[in-house]
């Protein structure tokens, strides 16, 4: 995780390589869920107190997947914008059968 990073389409397969468990890219599918669920609640009961814990399960179910099942640092100590996007993008290609989980 060295390497600099300038632009999404680079970052990318680095991001990919960390997430070859299929436990870790579950857990992030499912956080990913979660946090979509929180979203929609929070705005349907106009309680923003939902929206505080939007990076605990977001991030949560992400880190146990990488420290638990990928043995690995998340990438989003050294590229948050871009892990951000990363997470979105995995989920995605995992709704559009694009990528196994």
């Amino acid at each position: 995780m060295n390497k600099p990073y300038r632009t999404f389409t680079e970052f990318y397969p680095f991001y990919l390589s960390q997430h070859q468990n299929l436990s870790c890219r579950r857990l992030h599918f499912i956080g990913s869920i979660l946090v979509l669920l929180l979203l929609g609640a929070a705005l349907l009961t106009a309680n923003g107190w939902l929206l505080l814990l939007i990076p605990l399960v977001g991030y949560g179910f992400a880190w146990v997947g990488h420290f638990v099942f990928e043995h690995n640092r998340p990438a989003t100590f050294k590229y948050p914008l871009y892990s951000l996007m990363g997470d979105w993008m995995m989920f995605a290609q995992i709704l559009t059968g694009k990528l196994k989980c």
